[in-house]
């Protein structure tokens, strides 16, 4: 079964999404902006999600997870809990 890493960001709106994404490729520390910005419980931990294999998340987030780039910063990704960025750190 395929499996990864990832941490990601949860927001409620897309606006906020592009936002973080862009202060994150103008060069802020992914992990700092989750702290900071995120809804998800993961803020603790900078976003960090662990270990998961596929089917462990909501659709639309493991369709990303497990096909996106590795080491990118991908989305926003629309859920039924709000929009999400997200960067895979390892997949095999």
């Amino acid at each position: 079964m395929p499996t990864a890493t990832a941490s990601h960001i949860l927001v409620a709106s897309e606006a906020e999404c592009l936002q973080l994404k862009a202060e994150i490729e103008a060069g802020a520390e992914f992990a700092d902006v989750a702290r900071r910005h995120s809804l998800c419980p993961s803020r603790a931990q900078g976003g960090d999600l662990g270990t998961f294999t596929q089917g462990q998340m909501v659709k639309e987030f493991d369709d990303i997870v497990f096909s996106g780039e590795i080491n990118k910063v991908l989305g926003p990704v629309r859920t039924q809990f709000g929009y999400h960025l997200i960067e895979i750190t390892k997949r095999w």
